[in-house]
């Protein structure tokens, strides 16, 4: 009896550890399922994890992509340059050594008629003009005043009164054309239209000859855009109706519609030493466009449609490889390679890579690729 006994209590106590060990291998088994189910889930490399307050914080902004029209670009280089009729050139009266009536700087604004330097010859052999004109001028005047009160009693006749009068008229025209300056000394020379200094070709002290070049002013109300294309694009220009470009000082693209331009002409042929054709635009210059400046030109022609466009600011450039960033739904995001196509400054044609209907990033998309980054960090392993 008692062998029965102790027979029953041993089994109980085999039975018991078994479950136990059963239930500690159970345990350990349902944690290395779950570490197995992170690990999965951490490996999906291409999501990139981007929490809406984050992205909102960043300035990440996406849309939806939609096929749409599309101008034919063509893109090429050009200038920018002052419209004619809004710029003069400001030219010595006389010969003489230059002395500024104030400080002059190019860019400095100056109204009609304002004085800007003097031409002096007080200190040169021949004198001043203008001392010697005012001397011409008077004695002129006498002699023909004398004559006049003297030809109708015949004392002068017809013939000697007419030259006097002619020399009198010449010796005025000589001595109004050079007008002294506000100091006294010399000629003044003044802006012949209001404006802004563009060039000042002299400096204080300078000697210049009559109808020198002494600085040009421009008025800069209306701007020509010159765009210089190749000639393999001849055929096309007809088509061109409008164009964007792009200032290498502040990389804004600005658009001629929205700038008033207006398309002038395109040559006919090129340069006799430049194998490319000229295209002149006008437009307004309501910014902080530059007169000589050097600009990227976009030349815009027909429109295409079903094309899939992005704006630029959605790029991003990997090793001259490009990418856009995929929204895939509230703070999931992909990286995803594109093929480029024409591009008009602003927004640039997808060939390949994206779909109609899918949600790209359009702003802010290089915080994503910064949000990619530290995702590939491990945040923690198991191995011990």
């Amino acid at each position: 009896m008692k062998n029965y006994i102790l027979t029953g209590t041993l089994c109980m106590f085999l039975l018991g550890a078994c479950g136990e060990h059963a239930h500690e291998h159970g345990e350990e088994g349902h944690h290395h399922e779950e570490e197995m189910h992170a690990g999965e889930k951490a490996g999906h490399s291409d999501e990139i994890i981007l929490t809406p307050e984050k992205a909102k914080a960043a300035g990440v902004e996406a849309e939806a992509v939609h096929a749409g029209t599309f101008r034919n670009v063509i893109h090429t280089s050009g200038q920018i340059l002052a419209a004619q009729g809004e710029e003069a050139t400001v030219v010595a009266a006389s010969s003489g050594v230059v002395s500024f009536s104030r400080k002059v700087a190019e860019g400095m604004q100056v109204g009609k008629g304002t004085e800007l330097l003097s031409v002096s010859a007080a200190h040169i052999q021949d004198g001043d003009p203008v001392q010697k004109a005012k001397v011409a001028y008077e004695k002129a005047k006498e002699e023909y005043e004398r004559a006049q009160k003297l030809v109708s009693s015949q004392i002068v006749s017809q013939k000697d009164f007419a030259a006097l009068r002619e020399a009198y008229e010449n010796a005025r025209l000589t001595y109004e054309a050079l007008k002294p300056s506000q100091s006294g000394k010399g000629v003044s020379v003044k802006s012949p239209i209001g404006g802004f200094i563009k060039t000042c070709l002299v400096k204080e002290g300078d000697y210049v000859t009559v109808g020198q070049p002494l600085m040009t002013v421009t008025q800069t109300r209306r701007l020509v855009l010159k765009a210089e294309v190749s000639e393999r694009y001849y055929a096309q220009l007809s088509q061109v109706i409008s164009a964007n470009f792009q200032t290498p000082y502040n990389n804004k693209v600005y658009s001629l519609e929205s700038l008033g331009g207006k398309l002038l002409s395109f040559g006919k042929s090129s340069g006799d030493t430049s194998y490319y054709v000229p295209v002149t635009f006008e437009f307004d210059n309501r910014g902080d466009m530059v007169p000589g400046s050097f600009v990227e030109v976009y030349l815009l022609s027909g429109e295409r449609n079903g094309v899939l466009s992005l704006p630029v600011s959605a790029l991003t450039e990997e090793q001259g490889v490009y990418f856009v960033y995929l929204k895939l739904d509230a703070e999931c995001y992909k990286k995803q390679e594109v093929k480029l196509g024409a591009s008009d400054g602003s927004r640039v044609e997808i060939l390949s890579g994206i779909k109609d209907g899918d949600t790209v990033v359009t702003r802010g998309a290089i915080h994503v690729k910064l949000a990619s980054a530290s995702n590939a960090i491990p945040a923690h392993t198991h191995n011990h």
